[in-house]
């Protein structure tokens, strides 16, 4: 892999990328129950059966009584959904876990995330060979 390479893929993950052409990603401050349903492939049922379960989720509800999840709702539900779906724990499992170890489990979802952006940007170089 030559330098300039390595550095343009460096580039598209660091806070202030080098390239000011490439357009940030905006975030939402607010997601629907739908939205984050559709996000982890579930039904809403089961978002609202975590949000019940998991005290460390607590979405807003506006004046009509609607959930809106936060982006750290939204990270504690990757964890969650990370620890059960894809590693088989029980939501007792999962409970106990992400209050002994939150930082432990924390970390791991960023390099989980950091890895799964690298891939991404690896496989956009390769196309485009």
């Amino acid at each position: 892999m030559t330098c300039s390479l390595f550095f343009s893929i460096l580039c598209c993950f660091s806070k202030n990328p080098a390239m000011p052409y490439k357009e940030q990603k905006v975030e939402k401050l607010y997601y629907s129950i739908g939205e984050v349903a559709d996000m982890f492939n579930v039904n809403t049922s089961l978002i609202r059966y975590w949000e019940k379960e998991f005290d460390m989720i607590k979405p807003k509800k506006n004046n009509k009584g609607n959930r809106m999840f936060t982006k750290k709702d939204l990270d504690n539900f990757h964890i969650i959904y990370h620890l059960v779906k894809e590693r088989g724990m029980t939501l007792k499992g999962a409970q106990k876990k992400m209050k002994e170890n939150k930082g432990d489990e924390d970390h791991s979802f960023e390099i989980l995330k950091s890895l799964e952006e690298i891939k991404g940007a690896l496989l956009e170089v390769r196309d485009a060979l």
